[in-house]
């Protein structure tokens, strides 16, 4: 098993909080003290199942087929807390990510060619976030959508240079932007009148009414299950409190997976909250709400302004922080499989390009959304896959390779993914699909 370096010499761990993590992997601290200590690499990972791709595939589910579409947001976070907890896994175990260890693995004409799908991927997530930011800022201050692009690339890149004072403020910073984001769409499940038994029953009742609810399925998944997240969860905790020993990595192991479950709860909960708000307001007389803006502007007269505007602080607090994680994950990436790094204000430059492209060809923003979600969606098969290989071995795993019940049910949400994107292909290219009516 690879050395690690001791917790003290980690960047952004202070040597109090490097000591307090020693005495928690040897047993003589314990309770949620202890726990928060550990907290941070899924807090920045759930932030890219909070993105404003999440808002325009949710709010036109909502409004479109109303509570029914729920089960699918419920599988997705399923599906994202285990290859999120395996993706934490293989970094704490190897001290590698998931991109490196692709290149350390496969041949390298695969590698070059997972590289670039990964940076097709990083800029439709980015195209999403950095629009969904712009946009709740052009709205909320009546600013033109361009200015509204140059302040959300301002701060982005502001938040972007904490990561230079350690790991901790940066954390700290995503941290209370999801708390935001939590607080606005727990006030407006205050607000809206939710048919709670309705929900309920659509949360675990498996419906498919047609070709388009297909399609909104898929961006669904494409939005919910990140591809940049699976890719950077593994360089989140590869070096944040390495651990010495078997020992060490089982308690390591045990505290993240916790992380996983309680902030990909957060996060599944707040996209079940965006269906069920979309759905109280639009379904019943405004189904064809599919824009941001539309929904933004139906709000105002349905359930008030200040459901509207909890609504717009909750979308530009999503798309700052994820397009911040966005940017992160794309530096990882690139250094992972090319061992290669750009400046990040380079970085950042680059992946917002596109958003700016697409207004100035004047293209329907939030389509422009739910279509680099369904493209997300696409890329997805390729590091779940991959996770799903690196993680079974023993060779590289060694004790802590996937058990049965686990690969399973890795190779059963993968197989979900799969199926759901071939449905969505043959859909494109007007192949009759059985059991499914068109409209």
């Amino acid at each position: 098993m690879e050395q690690h370096k001791e917790p003290a010499d980690v960047d952004g761990m202070s040597q109090r909080t490097a000591a307090s993590i020693r005495e928690v992997l040897a047993g003589r601290r314990r309770g949620w003290s202890s726990f928060l200590l550990f907290v941070g690499p899924a807090v920045i990972a759930s932030i890219a199942y909070v993105d404003p791709g999440n808002f325009a595939t949710n709010i036109q589910a909502g409004a479109k087929f109303g509570y029914t579409l729920l089960w699918v947001v419920v599988m997705a976070n399923v599906i994202a807390m285990l290859f999120q907890a395996l993706s934490a896994k293989l970094g704490i175990v190897t001290g590698r990510n998931l991109a490196e260890m692709c290149r350390d693995q496969f041949p390298r004409p695969v590698v070059w060619a997972m590289w670039a799908v990964s940076e097709v991927a990083a800029m439709a997530t980015d195209l999403a976030e950095f629009l969904g930011g712009a946009i709740g800022l052009s709205l909320l201050f009546g600013l033109p959508l361009f200015w509204g692009m140059v302040v959300t690339a301002i701060v982005t890149y502001a938040i972007l240079l904490l990561e230079k004072r350690g790991f901790r403020p940066m954390e700290l910073a995503i941290g209370a932007l999801m708390a935001v984001i939590s607080l606005c769409y727990l006030l407006e499940l205050v607000i809206a009148r939710i048919d709670w038994p309705a929900a309920a029953y659509h949360m675990v009742t498996p419906q498919m009414p047609g070709v388009e609810a297909l399609t909104i399925a898929v961006g669904i998944i494409g939005a919910t299950v990140m591809p940049h997240a699976v890719y950077l969860h593994s360089g989140l905790t590869q070096h944040r409190a390495p651990g010495r020993d078997d020992a060490d990595r089982r308690t390591l192991l045990r505290y993240s997976n916790l992380e996983v479950v309680v902030a990909l709860a957060i996060a599944g909960l707040i996209n079940m909250a965006i269906v069920m708000t979309a759905s109280a307001a639009f379904h019943s007389g405004h189904a064809d709400v599919a824009e941001i803006e539309t929904a933004y502007h139906t709000l105002t007269p349905l359930l008030g302004a200040g459901a509207a505007t909890l609504f717009l602080i909750s979308l530009i607090a999503s798309g700052v922080s994820s397009s911040v994680v966005g940017t992160m994950s794309g530096q990882m990436i690139m250094q992972g499989f090319v061992h290669f790094q750009i400046p990040i204000w380079l970085r950042r430059l680059i992946t917002m390009a596109p958003a700016f492209a697409v207004v100035g060809l004047g293209v329907n923003a939030t389509r422009a959304l739910v279509l680099s979600q369904v493209v997300l969606s696409f890329a997805l098969p390729i590091p779940m896959i991959a996770l799903l290989i690196f993680t079974r071995r023993r060779d590289i795993m060694g004790v802590f390779a996937n058990r049965p019940l686990t690969n399973a049910a890795a190779m059963l949400g993968a197989a979900v993914v799969l199926v759901l994107n071939a449905f969505l292909l043959l859909q494109a290219f007007d192949v009759p699909l059985p059991g499914l009516s068109v409209g």
